[in-house]
Formats: structure tokens, sequence, C-alpha cells
């Protein structure tokens, strides 16, 4: 486990994952939070974007969390893991909910500094996102682990208690 992928919609808990699996790891975490965004909101272009990815792709060493799936089959072909946080849209509702309280006008860890948390429109379009990609990004991933890349170890995780048994497993 060198380089290991990890995607979910927003709210599956892929953040907090990511970060303990550096921990546990000693593996560097990428967020794709950092990549998409600048501070102030300010979304990246795609050639900016992608030019991210790939920096942080091309790297020996990595924990990468996050969307972006124009970039799924290069960070596939690269990665030798790959969990899927596969949480109900209930779950990631009440959890994007909660942390934005939680981190109201504070910057998170997975976001660049100037991007503080609030209920503005940047978080109705988020709210919106997640219920209008409910069906097609969950169809993306399963796609991904119903035909995986032969080298490529997968976790298709479902619950808290899935993702306690996967840390469980880890050095």
């Amino acid at each position: 486990m060198q380089r290991v992928m990890i995607c979910g919609g927003p709210g599956s808990g892929k953040s907090w994952l990511a970060r303990e699996v550096g921990r546990r790891t000693g593996l560097p975490v990428f967020h794709m939070d950092h990549i998409h965004w600048k501070p102030g909101w300010v979304e990246r272009t795609p050639e900016e974007k992608l030019a991210l990815v790939r920096s942080v792709q091309a790297q020996d060493r990595w924990v990468f969390e996050g969307g972006h799936s124009t970039t799924y089959s290069e960070r596939l072909a690269r990665a030798d893991s790959f969990v899927w946080l596969d949480m109900s849209l209930a779950l990631r509702f009440w959890r994007v909910f909660f942390r934005t309280l939680r981190s109201w006008g504070r910057s998170r860890p997975d976001l660049p500094e100037g991007c503080p948390e609030n209920f503005g429109p940047g978080k109705r379009e988020l709210f919106h996102y997640m219920w209008r990609t409910r069906a097609t990004g969950r169809a993306k991933l399963a796609a991904i682990f119903a035909n995986p890349p032969r080298h490529l170890a997968i976790w298709h995780l479902r619950s808290r208690a899935d993702v306690a048994r996967f840390l469980e497993s880890l050095p």
C-alpha cells in the first residue's frame, strides 16, 4: 500500500479517512479540494486541476482523496489501492451540514486557507450537486469496483463499521 485512491460522494468521510490512513501508514495525504479551489472559493481552471492532479499522482507514495472523475483512469493506473466510501445520501447530507456548523468561518484542513465554511451560495450548490449526482457519481465508482485493474487492491466501505474494520487491517 503505497498509492491509495479514496473516493466517494461529498460527506462520505474521504478527508477524515485519508488523514487517518496517512497517520497510520506514514504516506503523504493529498486532498482534491486543495486542487479544485484557490483561496476565496475560486475554482481553478480545468488545465490547472489536471496539471496538479498529475503532479500528485506521479509521486511514488500518496493517499489521494477526492473526486474529479475525469482523472479517475489516470489515478487508477498509478494507484495500488482503491477505497470506495459508499455511504447513504442522508448520512452524507448530515455530515456536510454538521461539518459546516463545526467549522463555521474557518477553513477545514482539507480545504485551502481562505475557504471558510458557511451556508452561502456555494453550500447550496454543493447540496444540489450531491442530490443531482447521487446516482451518476455512485455508478462511476461502482463500475471501477466491478471491473478494477488487476494490480489494484479494492475496498468497498458502506458503513462506519466497515471503515473501522478497514483501519484495523492497516499496519
